[in-house]
């Protein structure tokens, strides 16, 4: 709280709970408005968010950083530029004839896994969590033996576009790794969705996703940990989406600390 507002704002009951959460509850009041300095920090919030959805992503970079882990191979979806992803989601959903092509040309299966990196809505989310994402994750893979397409960069990508990029080159599972819709308290969060036999038609409920992976939420270890399981699983199963539940234990804290309720446990002293 702003040095200004000391003094003048009236307290919510329920402030320590804001020690748990970045959202925004128990604000406080001064009058019958919000303190200036918690709107001010609205501004800036909503700002972030919009600067995140409008935000390019530097493909040929981002290629050549994931080059570390393979061949890379870049793509686009068939919106041909930023304004017309926002307006026609539909075009974000499929790749553009000369990507498919490309695509089918250079990249010959069957593999187990093809991994596929979209800017989405928020390039802010791959720029800042991809690379150690996938420094957690490959590994993983494979050690469990399965072969995996090379790295597909996708640009002006939704989530279903993953679906025809498995499909053409041939992939038991397709993981897409897209930038989330930014929120007021997390405008760079990776989102993981989890395709088993992807073909172009599916929808939602054919997948499985992992959200808010970022530095201040789900940790890059826990997201690995929830989507080896679920590959495992998909793979043994033979299916993905709402048939797939997470059953996989939650690994422990860094700390060590059990996890309390903070809605039972009360401010501390």
């Amino acid at each position: 709280m702003a040095d200004s507002d000391k003094g003048v704002t009236i307290a919510n009951p329920w402030t320590h709970l804001r020690r748990h959460t970045p959202a925004r509850i128990a604000l406080g009041r001064t009058g019958v408005s919000l303190p200036t300095s918690e709107h001010l920090a609205f501004q800036l919030a909503h700002a972030r968010a919009r600067s995140a959805v409008h935000h390019a992503l530097d493909l040929t970079k981002l290629a050549q950083d994931l080059s570390r882990f393979g061949p890379v191979v870049e793509v686009h979806s068939a919106a041909p530029d930023r304004p017309t992803y926002l307006q026609r989601p539909d075009l974000g959903r499929r790749l553009s004839p000369v990507s498919a092509a490309k695509l089918a040309a250079e990249v010959k299966g069957p593999f187990d896994v093809t991994y596929v990196v979209a800017d989405g809505l928020s390039a802010y989310a791959i720029e800042k969590n991809i690379l150690p994402f996938l420094e957690t994750m490959l590994p993983l893979s494979d050690k469990s033996g399965w072969s995996r397409a090379p790295l597909i960069v996708a640009g002006q990508g939704r989530v279903a576009l993953g679906d025809e990029i498995g499909a053409i080159v041939g992939a038991k599972l397709v993981v897409m790794l897209i930038g989330e819709r930014p929120g007021l308290s997390s405008p760079d969060s990776l989102g993981i969705y989890l395709t088993y036999n992807p073909k172009p038609g599916l929808t939602d409920a054919d997948r499985n996703c992992i959200s808010n992976v970022r530095a201040d939420g789900l940790t890059y270890a826990q997201a690995a940990y929830k989507l080896h399981y679920l590959a495992t699983e998909a793979v043994r199963r033979k299916l993905s989406g709402v048939n797939l539940k997470d059953d996989a234990e939650a690994l422990p804290k860094s700390d060590g600390a059990s996890a309390g309720n903070f809605l039972l446990d009360g401010p501390k002293s």
